[in-house]
């Protein structure tokens, strides 16, 4: 599937990929997260990306809420560390009603002090929810230890304290300075033509002006390892375990991605779970992931288990973790771990939803869409040696855990 790339006169790239489908998706991938939040508005990215969709010059809150769901389709966006997305999904033949949409969210929002008061509400209700999930809290506290001192060392929702004292002037500061054409892309995936949409998004974005920010991102310092335990009274021990890692431009992610899969990705043959849960019955889920940013990275195993075996448990995994150092992948076992991961990666590249933000995501980062085929290659060629160089990173000696229990 070809992508269409064009730049308009403000600086704003469009990423344009034409296909025949009963569905449109398009929307702005903007270059700025949480870790871009100065000291006291901690938690601004998350909450700007809510209180959009709360009023504009044009519409009301209930009237933006409709717009999509009047045609079937829905309006969405999500933070991360390092971007934000608005984008909508809709049946074909609502490109213009989308765009037009898009476009006065972050063009026209005007934060309405009572409907930001009541959003800012909601957040801390979306953070007491993760205090009341360890399993997936567990990561923020874990990015809060690996890179203490830094920007990204707050989770992306703030506390319930941060985001209590921010208001809709914050919000429209924030927007202004980085909802900027230099800082976006705009990405649409459906059968409507390339010069129809290019049209409407000249029309609809191409007096947004584009002024610098002059915002300087600084790669965490590493810290030493930790082995951290912390009593919440839980019904069983949530553990992750892990250590920093190259980023998305270091020469080793694939090969970094590739190890994950092989230790603890979806398939019941990754090492992880072989370990712990097929010999040993000592846990119900256990996986690996990588958390990858523009300049620096983690790869942690997460699991829960009965809280007497969380030593054994942790054990395990370090021993895991190193014999891909000890006992490097021959030949066959390489080949059979790339031939699982590609198949993995065709699997996943059918959802239409999934494919449109990853190429929003590849233009913001890298300003073009690698082909599957070229992505097939490029994994494909990776050494046992690239493996060796990735998994290093992972010698128990090196990793810090957390533990709640």
């Amino acid at each position: 599937m070809t992508v269409d790339y064009q730049t308009l006169p403000n600086g704003l790239r469009l990423a344009l990929r034409r296909l025949a489908s009963p569905v449109e998706i398009c929307g702005l991938a903007v270059d700025v997260g949480s870790r871009d939040e100065s000291v006291g508005e901690e938690g601004l990215a998350h909450l700007v990306e809510h209180t959009i969709f709360k009023g504009t010059d044009r519409r009301r809150a209930s009237d933006i809420n409709r717009r999509m769901e009047a045609v079937g389709g829905e309006l969405n966006a999500y933070t991360t560390e390092e971007e934000t997305f608005v984008y909508a999904v809709a049946p074909r033949g609502n490109a213009a009603r989308a765009i037009d949409l898009i476009a006065d969210l972050i063009k026209n929002s005007r934060f309405p002090a009572r409907e930001v008061d009541k959003e800012k509400a909601v957040v801390c209700d979306e953070i007491d929810s993760y205090l009341d999930t360890p399993g997936e809290g567990i990561f923020d506290d874990f990015e809060e230890l690996v890179y203490e001192g830094s920007s990204l060392a707050h989770n992306i929702l703030g506390s319930k304290t941060d985001v209590m004292r921010l208001d809709g002037s914050d919000c429209r500061r924030f927007l202004d300075r980085f909802y900027t054409p230099g800082h976006m892309v705009f990405f649409y995936q459906g059968d409507a033509r390339r010069g129809t949409i290019e049209r409407l998004v000249e029309r609809h974005l191409g007096s947004l002006s584009n002024p610098e920010t002059g915002r300087r991102r600084v790669t965490p310092a590493h810290c030493a390892p930790f082995a951290i335990r912390r009593n919440r009274g839980l019904h069983q021990a949530h553990c992750l375990t892990g250590a920093r890692t190259g980023g998305l431009d270091s020469p080793l992610r694939l090969a970094t991605e590739l190890i994950t899969n092989i230790l603890g990705g979806p398939g019941m043959n990754s090492l992880l779970n072989v370990e712990l849960r097929e010999k040993r019955g000592l846990v119900y889920n256990i996986d690996a992931s990588t958390s990858l940013l523009s300049d620096t990275g983690l790869v942690t195993a997460y699991l829960g288990c009965d809280y007497a075996d969380t030593d054994r448990c942790l054990a395990l995994v370090g021993r895991v973790f190193d014999s891909l150092v000890r006992r490097p992948l021959t030949a066959r076992r390489l080949a059979a771990a790339k031939k699982q991961y590609l198949g993995q990666l065709t699997v996943g590249s059918t959802n239409q939803e999934n494919t449109a933000l990853a190429m929003g995501r590849a233009v913001l980062r890298y300003g073009r869409v690698a082909t599957f085929g070229e992505l097939a290659a490029r994994i494909e060629a990776i050494t046992a040696d690239e493996v060796l160089a990735a998994a290093e990173a992972l010698r128990s000696e090196g990793c810090s855990s957390l533990v709640l229990c």
